[in-house]
């Protein structure tokens, strides 16, 4: 089991503490006037035996193009999207609590990350429908970090550089998408109640920076019985007239089962998590109102699914490791799901600030006795040597304490500054012009869900730095009647790692990817814990500084799709390789079509195909392109003398438990004409065939 840093002694002597060291900028009270009014509050609070809420959830597509735009994740200039094997969703939950009138929205979305613009036009679109309801302070919206997403979405030029620059198209996807799963999540407002259960999952996950997080203080380590969090935090949501509206779980682990050579959009084991508990509850995917199950990510900074070392996730391919590791987060989920009693207890409060992260100053409080800053954005030569589940070049650990190559030679001597300590730089985005290539501006949310608190982080925070930002929340808002603490990173913006002090020595990829200096987690921990000070005291907060917007000023060079073609003597949707007369199950139909370009179409809320089973003389849909024994695959064929023809081929392994029949598979696309310049829809069936 994993211990608890603080038993009650040591509880009560780290609130006493960071109350006396918080007056470095503001006036404290007297430890017993604060302590009064403690009980102050507490006799007073509203909300303090709530357990009524009204809860909504909501679900929509996200997918953006299915071809010929690079992956965000790994990085890799040649892994572009290539077709689909599971779309993207945004999942979206409304929690407000009628005894104060507050109310807030968590989003777990199926994305490497949840940048900056993402949120800013997602909240601008909630304000010119809602007023002052949704706002940057009660919007929190998370990415599950899978990286088999299209990238291009965010305003920021170093997290487009290896997609070839922005994507209007990808981004629209995403904001509306977001967008349209709050709305429904809003309209899907009902009474009901929230049941919290936790439990470990010990076989799911592994720290693949050890070295590093050993350099972590050993009376802190000892604390913790694992170099990974193995806690997964989970609130069954169900309303007052029985029905069950869904789930939010929160473990920490890396969605990088799908390696750095899948073409295919994946959410990754996450996404497929939520898939197997929603296909098990019944999950209509254009259903206005229908069960929604989050399998939302934690502190995963340091910690990979693929526990037997480097890229292995111990499947025989990467979709077998991404089952494997889905299945058991899912496993325990259902359990904790299943056995879930303890009442979700209070009210629902939130804080939120933006910070100049280059810029703070921070008080010795948080940091080695003496006052510290943060620094203009750099990245490290171990960044570019990536992590042991996406490799890239060179090797990690690189110092200017122990200057292993010329390389670092050259950047120790003539990049790196004072500032940025052991880091040899090998890119400084903050100094960038005109703008700065990743944010600097970032948001800082806490979010209080009854006896659950949220740390809203746009970081990848490390294991040890999220059990520190989770323990220092803890100790200010314990008084109050909260209990958990769960940090929700990839959270409202995003800005590389965060690692502690210890591991940023290291420079192992986690360090050198954290972006503001070896002080940024204390940093962080100083601005956060304003924030936990504020939400217990009821205090208000400065909004800070605000965030650039550079939706007007993006580049690219990615092409558009000029035009679709295909040879004279067939019709787009016409059938290249057919079908088989029949099939066992456990099998793989597989059916090549003449295609047009998935960027004519995303498809939204639909399918570029569906497998179907005939019943008397109609056709009864039974998979989708986003149903995990599907695949759709798009690719370019060359039909020279012109080079605008494609090949969409639709896979479908058949299920143990598929009904005996006749079925065949259709094919929906979109063409684009040279002619005329519009887009057209077509169709295409296979043959039909038996299952047996």
């Amino acid at each position: 089991m994993q211990r608890r840093f603080f038993s009650s002694p040591r509880l009560l002597a780290a609130v006493v503490l960071a109350l006396a060291l918080g007056a470095c900028d503001t006036q404290a009270p007297a430890p017993d006037e604060d302590a009064l009014s403690k009980q102050s509050a507490a006799l007073t609070d509203p909300c303090s035996a709530n357990q009524s809420f009204q809860l909504g959830a909501g679900i929509y597509d996200i997918t953006g193009p299915a071809a010929e735009v690079g992956m965000m994740g790994y990085a890799m200039v040649d892994q572009k999207t290539a077709g689909i094997h599971q779309r993207l969703r945004s999942r979206a939950f409304v929690i407000a609590s009628p005894c104060n009138g507050k109310r807030a929205v968590f989003v777990s979305a199926d994305l490497g990350q949840v940048f900056q613009g993402v949120r800013q036009q997602v909240v601008e679109k909630l304000r010119a429908r809602y007023g002052t309801l949704y706002t940057d302070d009660n919007v929190l919206l998370s990415a599950t970090h899978t990286h088999s997403g299209p990238g291009g979405h965010s305003h920021y030029a170093l997290y487009n550089l290896t997609v070839l620059g922005y994507d209007k198209q990808g981004f629209d996807a995403i904001v509306d998408g977001i967008f349209q799963s709050i709305v429904r999540a809003h309209d899907n407002l009902a009474p009901g109640t929230i049941r919290v259960a936790s439990g470990d999952l010990l076989d799911a996950s592994i720290n693949r920076s050890p070295e590093a997080y050993l350099r972590n203080p050993a009376t802190e380590r000892a604390q913790y019985a694992y170099d990974t969090d193995k806690r997964m935090t989970l609130l069954r949501l169900q309303g007052d007239d029985g029905r069950e509206v869904g789930l939010i779980n929160w473990f920490a682990v890396h969605a990088t089962s799908m390696g750095n050579d899948n073409l295919l959009i994946s959410g990754d084991n996450k996404g497929y998590a939520s898939y197997l508990f929603e296909k098990l509850k019944g999950t209509s995917y254009t259903a206005q109102r229908t069960f929604v199950a989050a399998f939302a990510q934690s502190n995963e900074g340091d910690v990979t699914p693929n526990i037997y070392g480097g890229t292995n996730g111990g499947g025989a391919n990467d979709f077998e490791s991404t089952e494997l590791s889905a299945r058991k987060q899912y496993n325990l989920a259902k359990t904790l799901y299943d056995t879930a009693s303890a009442p979700l207890t209070g009210g629902v409060d939130f804080r939120h600030a933006y910070v100049a992260m280059d810029s703070v100053q921070v008080a010795p409080t948080y940091t080695d006795g003496v006052w510290r800053t943060t620094c203009e954005a750099a990245i490290g030569d171990s960044m570019l040597a990536g992590a042991e589940d996406g490799p890239g070049y060179g090797h990690e650990g690189s110092t200017c304490e122990s200057i292993d190559s010329v390389w670092s030679v050259f950047n120790c001597t003539v990049s790196t500054t004072p500032c940025q300590g052991e880091k040899p730089i090998v890119l400084e985005m903050g100094t960038m012009t005109p703008y700065p290539w990743t944010p600097e501006v970032l948001p800082l949310q806490v979010v209080r869900l009854g006896n659950v608190a949220l740390v809203g982080l746009p970081f990848e925070p490390t294991t040890m730095a999220g059990r520190r930002v989770r323990q220092q929340v803890l100790a200010q808002l314990s008084s109050v009647g909260v209990n958990q603490v769960v940090i929700a990173g990839l959270s409202n913006a995003y800005a590389g790692y965060l690692s502690t002090r210890e591991e940023y020595a290291k420079q192992d990829y986690e360090g050198a990817s954290t972006h503001f200096g070896p002080w940024t987690l204390a940093a962080v921990q100083q601005e956060v814990d304003k924030l936990a000070v504020a939400l217990r005291t009821g205090a208000t907060v400065a909004t800070g500084p605000a965030p650039r917007d550079l939706r007007n000023e993006q580049s690219t060079v990615q092409t558009g799709v000029v035009y679709d073609d295909k040879l004279l003597t067939v019709s787009f949707g016409s059938v290249v390789t057919n079908a088989l007369a029949s099939y066992t199950r456990g099998q793989t139909v597989s059916v090549k079509f003449w295609g047009g370009h998935p960027k004519n179409n995303l498809r939204r809320q639909g399918s570029y195909l569906q497998v179907q089973r005939k019943s008397g003389t109609s056709w009864v849909t039974v998979a989708n392109d986003w149903d995990w024994e599907t695949k759709y695959r798009w690719q370019r064929y060359d039909c020279a003398p012109t080079y605008g023809c494609s090949h969409v081929t639709t896979e479908w392994t058949i299920p143990a438990d598929t009904v005996p029949g006749t079925y065949r598979i259709r094919h929906d696309g979109d063409w684009k004409s040279g002619w005329d310049g519009l887009i057209r829809a077509y169709s295409g069936t296979s043959r039909e065939f038996t299952v047996n």
